[in-house]
């Protein structure tokens, strides 16, 4: 499965906000767009987006910029990716109704891919509900304003 670039942007926006809010600072679209080359329209989108989504605060003006709606450590990742992306039908026969199309797949009645799928969709949206954005931001930012995420391998904490 691969994300949209509309989640891999609000994820990015998030963990940015996060390690910001962690030195006592705001994030701005400008400074985003500079850091992660993208365009500073499409970003807007994306913060309008997540404003929207009460993931986000926007204050305009002096002194003004972006900040999390709430404590990184209570923004799973599994939820954001459940409300960026809009499509989690791995295959066609995933699709509501899909059995009565009439182009339905001739394996569907004794086919277990759907099943499989749909088994290993759970247990991926499982894994990014064991992380919070805190999780991912717990380094914040250098004084050169650029990420310095750890790298490293993360594992599914126990229980």
């Amino acid at each position: 499965m691969r994300l949209t670039l509309w989640t891999d942007y609000s994820l990015r926006v998030l963990m940015h906000c996060a390690a910001c809010q962690a030195t006592g600072r705001r994030a701005t679209i400008a400074e985003l767009a500079r850091l992660h080359g993208i365009s500073r329209h499409h970003l807007t989108k994306v913060v309008m987006a997540l404003v929207h989504g009460g993931w986000l605060q926007g204050q305009r003006g002096r002194g003004g910029g972006l900040r999390l709606a709430r404590a990184a450590d209570d923004i799973r990742l599994g939820d954001v990716v459940r409300w960026a992306e809009r499509d989690f039908q791995l295959v066609a026969c995933m699709a509501p109704g899909a059995a009565q199309a009439p182009q339905a797949c001739l394996l569907m009645p004794g086919c277990r891919l759907r099943n499989a799928l749909q088994v290993a969709l759970q247990a991926y949206l499982g894994v990014l509900d064991s992380y919070t954005l805190a999780d991912l931001a717990a380094s914040g930012l250098s004084p050169a304003g650029t990420h310095q995420l750890p790298i490293r391998v993360l594992q599914k904490p126990a229980g």
